[in-house]
Formats: structure tokens, sequence, C-alpha cells
């Protein structure tokens, strides 16, 4: 993993994002290092949280969150052990552990829980003349970082509605920070964030003085997503007030997981998915998207199997019955 990009979580490091600062003393025993996302995407932001709260409180445990370019790249890294917890979407996980798409074979990966929900983002100058999905022919669009979720679905959304992402349209792969610097400086048309709301990246978009941007709307092609590749994705809506002067829109949703190897310790694994839960309005206070948290959602199925060590949780929860069979 790109080590110069890792972010050391110090307790000073996050204490503007929690009010916090404290953190057991003692020389860790246990290093483990968070795979997020961009600076710009709510991976980063939640996931340096949460490796902040586990180094705090789970006695001989040192987390760093490290910036990468998000759920493809992060499965590979939990799978060959350069990571030890990755955020990911719901349908790159899914193709990871069914060795498909992006995966040339599966991927000994588990579940530690469904965190919250992803929607679309397609972000266009309000005044160009990019109005539906469909005017983005011939135009120039970043569809996120190479080996991101959201590449992953930009190119599913494209073929939804007809389009080619390698002939229907120039095809840029910026990160959500470079993709909202190019579309102001008329770079590009449009770009591509799947992230929770609401997203530092068009947040900086909407808010730059002298510039407006819209949302597209892509929840139409909902069902042509779920009929080519399964029941991963459902419709949302950006609300208005989410962003700065941009009105609402119907799109696509999908859910974030967080995922472990399969061989990590269960009691490292039961303490993660503790943390996460019992610690919720921390990470609430870090990014609002950890609101949604909550012990039955993150139950649901995810795609895949889930570690014995978050499955002990869920059953002290009063979630899962000893014996229930699991998702």
């Amino acid at each position: 993993m790109r080590r110069a990009l890792v972010l050391l979580l110090s307790a000073a490091a996050f204490a503007a994002c929690t009010g916090r600062s404290d953190r057991p003393s003692g020389a860790a025993q246990r290093r483990i290092s968070i795979a997020t996302g961009g600076t710009g995407g709510v991976y980063f932001v939640l996931g340096g949280a949460l490796a902040r709260i586990l180094s705090r409180d789970v006695p001989g445990l040192e987390a760093t969150a490290e910036v990468t370019s998000a759920s493809v790249e992060n499965l590979h890294f939990v799978a060959q052990g350069s990571a030890d917890v990755a955020f990911t979407l719901a349908d790159t996980a899914f193709d990871a552990v069914k060795g498909q798409g992006r995966f040339p074979r599966p991927l000994p990966l588990r579940a530690l829980a469904v965190l919250y929900t992803n929607v679309t983002h397609i972000v266009v100058p309000a005044e160009g003349p990019v109005r539906a999905i469909g005017d983005l022919r011939g135009r120039r669009v970043s569809t996120g970082s190479p080996n991101s979720g959201t590449e992953v679905i930009a190119e599913r959304v494209l073929r939804a509605a007809g389009l080619d992402p390698e002939q229907d349209v120039t095809r840029e792969r910026l990160a959500f920070g470079e993709s909202v610097a190019a579309l102001k400086d008329g770079r590009i048309d449009a770009f591509f964030a799947s992230a929770g709301v609401p997203t530092a990246a068009v947040l900086d978009a909407a808010a730059t003085p002298g510039f407006t941007v819209r949302l597209l709307s892509d929840a139409h092609l909902v069902g042509r997503l779920v009929a080519t590749h399964g029941p991963l994705y459902a419709t949302s809506t950006i609300p208005d007030g989410a962003y700065p002067g941009v009105p609402s829109a119907p799109v696509s949703a999908v859910r974030n997981l967080l995922v472990v190897r399969e061989d990590m310790p269960a009691d490292l694994a039961y303490a993660i998915t503790r943390a996460l839960f019992e610690k919720k309005d921390e990470l609430a206070a870090a990014h609002p998207a950890a609101r949604e948290l909550d012990p039955r959602t993150g139950a649901a199925s995810a795609v895949m199997e889930y570690h014995s060590g978050a499955a002990r949780y869920y059953e002290e929860a009063d979630v899962w019955k000893s014996r229930e069979p699991r998702p």
C-alpha cells in the first residue's frame, strides 16, 4: 500500500472531529491499517475517525487509516494482507467474493457490517448543455479514480443508459477532488461520485462562488442495473439542501460494507464491530453518514459471509440468535 499516504491518527489529529483526545497509555501490541478512499470522500473521514476510536479504546491496538483509490483497490489490499480492514461498496464486494468483474479469482473476505448507503452523484455545471445522462455522449467525463467503486458504478450506469464508457465519452479517471477542479476549470463536462451525503468534493463544487452545479438523475436505470448485476441497487433521492443551491435528484444507491480477511482473529473482528456501533455518535460527529449505523442494518445481508467475530457481536446485541443461519 502507498505508505507515503498513510494518515497517522494521533489523538490530536482527530480532536477536531471528535472533540476528544484521550487514549490509554502503553505501547501498542497490534497494529492494523484501514483502507479508506480519497480525501474528498466519506470513507476517508469515517475511516480516520474509526482508526482514532480503535487506537484509543481497544487496549493494545494501534490503527491507522490510509488514503486509497477506494473499493476495488481496498479489497485487493485486504486480500493480499497490506491492509486489515476495508471500506467498500456492496456491488464491488459481491464481485470480489465471486471472482468476477475486476477480480480474476474469489477473494478470502468476510463482512463486519453493512454501514450506510452511497448514492450516485453525477455532477455537471448548472448552466451547461448536459441535462440528462444521454447528453454525456461525446462529452468529457470523469468516472472516478482507477480501481474505485465509483468507477465500477459509473461504467455500469453509462452502459445502462446505452453509452459505451470507452467509446461514447472521453473518459478521465480522476479522484473526487481532481474531478471538482477539472469541472470548475472546464476540462471535463461531468463527474461521477458514488458516496454518502454530503460528500466534501460535491460540497466544494456547489459552494464555489460564481460557479453552480446540478445533479443528473439515474434512478430510471435502477431496474436495468438490477437485471444485469443482481439486487444490489435501489433508488434514493439527494434532497434539496444537501448541497447549497442544488435541486434534489432521484438517483441510484448501493450499500457500503466494512470487510476484513476471513482469517482475521475473532477477538479483533469483534472489537472493531463493537466499537463501530457503540461509538456511533462519535463517528456521526465526524460525518453524518454514520447516523445510519444500526446493528439491525449492520447484520443485514452483506453479499458475503460474516466474520465469526462480527457474528458474536450481533448475537450479544440480540440481533441474531446463536444458531441462526448467517447471511
